[in-house]
């Protein structure tokens, strides 16, 4: 690919070094002069009817900008028709700097260079016609023309893509850089009064009045994908791209081998209205439409930004307890018992009865049926007729399992203490086999 310094009239090969200098060709571009402002309209009018992103877009500037990029292009093409030297196409890079900082679709203006093309071809060729139709070789000149656009065209669109595309990464970068910042002065838990991060929290909208805050954290099933930094990044932007439909402050980034996300609302829009609804419940509904492969945890609100580290630590233990059958999961849903099992584990681990290793292999040769009978029976409040009922099963069935277990255990799992010491131990026997 050639630099920015490196254009010349060589540059567009053949067609236009026999143009240079030709008597019919001079007569033609002063008479392609004269259309200038018919032709520049044209580009406009085409460009707007043929590239739909043009007339769907809001931006005041676009159009305008599109009508003077469209002037600088014809300019260009006769200066360099008169045998000019073509510069730096530093128009072409400005204007495409500017399309990528407003994320104006790349393809749009590629599509758009290709239907000028249709205008240059036609408004060159006319031009000759005008000035050589009974000329002997005229139709040379003609082909000249044709070919030159064709050469143009490419140059422009060439120089526009790898532009548009450098700038974007450099965009890219530099957002990834203000994310990553933002983000970690979040989950510092910097009060709103500290001075080093009150500006930048205040510049992204994260000091408003009145707003609340919850965290949510995201893997892969399969914790190995996360290692993957191009895949973990489009786990983040496909997460992203949900979220954005929902119209809340967020800051999501890769933090730690996870995706990690703060959100920000506000929580009622006086000190007269009633509180709006929980942002976190809010955001788990919208986090439960990512795909499969996600396992998701979501905190509780927070009142402030120097309570973001708790939510912090609330959805990295929300995530912790989610699974392939429950892929989303929100701290404020999680059972006080399975909380304390959680977090001592190691501790319960150490101090298991001896029957414990007996209990999970009877279990496993009845098909889980065991422990499915015990979480059943504490689901109904201890109700043997509604368990039966639940496992579809005889009521005599439920206690001749209530017997297996008090045969292996000691524990009679129809008394509440021993029902919730066999409830611990199956939560233990889960969280070590990773259910």
């Amino acid at each position: 690919m050639q630099s920015m310094a490196d254009y010349d009239v060589e540059s567009f090969g053949a067609p236009l070094r026999r143009i240079v200098g030709s008597k019919i060709a001079a007569a033609a571009i002063d008479r392609a002069a004269k259309n200038f402002t018919a032709t520049t309209a044209k580009m406009q009018w085409t460009s707007l009817a043929e590239v739909p992103e043009f007339s769907r877009s809001r931006n005041p500037e676009l159009a305008p900008e599109l009508a003077q990029h469209g002037k600088d292009n014809v300019d260009q093409i006769l200066r360099l028709l008169r045998g000019e030297a073509p510069g730096r196409f530093e128009f072409v890079h400005a204007y495409a700097r500017r399309r990528a900082e407003q994320r104006f679709p790349l393809e749009a203006t590629l599509h758009a260079y290709r239907s000028n093309l249709k205008v240059w071809s036609r408004w060159l060729c006319e031009s000759v016609y005008a000035v050589a139709a009974r000329e002997k070789g005229a139709q040379q000149d003609v082909a000249n023309f044709s070919d030159f656009a064709i050469e143009y065209a490419d140059t422009i669109s060439t120089i526009f893509a790898s532009t548009y595309s450098a700038h974007s990464i450099l965009l890219a970068d530099l957002a990834g850089d203000q994310r990553s910042e933002l983000l970690q002065t979040l989950l510092g838990g910097y009060d709103e009064a500290d001075p080093r991060a009150a500006q930048l929290l205040r510049e992204s909208g994260f000091l408003e009045e009145r707003q609340f805050f919850c965290v949510a954290l995201a893997r892969s099933v399969d914790p190995t994908e996360m290692l993957n930094a191009s895949r973990a990044r489009r786990m983040a932007d496909s997460i992203e791209q949900i979220i954005a439909e929902h119209g809340v402050r967020r800051v999501i980034d890769l933090h730690n081998g996870k995706v990690t996300m703060v959100f920000a609302a506000v929580s009622r829009d006086s000190g007269w209205t009633a509180p709006r609804a929980s942002l976190a419940k809010r955001m788990l509904g919208a986090l439960s439409l990512v795909g499969n492969a996600a396992l998701i945890g979501v905190s509780n609100d927070v009142p402030s930004t120097a309570r973001i580290p708790t939510a912090y630590r609330e959805a990295a233990t929300a995530l912790d307890l989610a699974s392939v059958s429950q892929r989303v999961v929100q701290f404020s849903d999680v059972p006080m018992r399975q909380l304390l099992v959680h977090f001592a584990a190691k501790d319960i681990g150490r101090v298991l009865p001896p029957w414990a290793a007996a209990f999970r292999d009877a279990d496993a040769k009845a098909g889980g049926a065991l422990v499915e009978t015990l979480r059943t029976y504490a689901s109904v409040d201890m109700n043997i007729l509604k368990s039966a009922d639940l496992l579809g099963v005889h009521p005599n069935t439920i206690y001749a399992r209530f017997q297996r277990v008090f045969d292996i255990s000691g524990l009679q799992p129809r008394s509440f203490d021993g029902l919730n010491d066999l409830l611990i131990i199956c939560d233990v026997a889960d969280r070590d086999s990773g259910g």
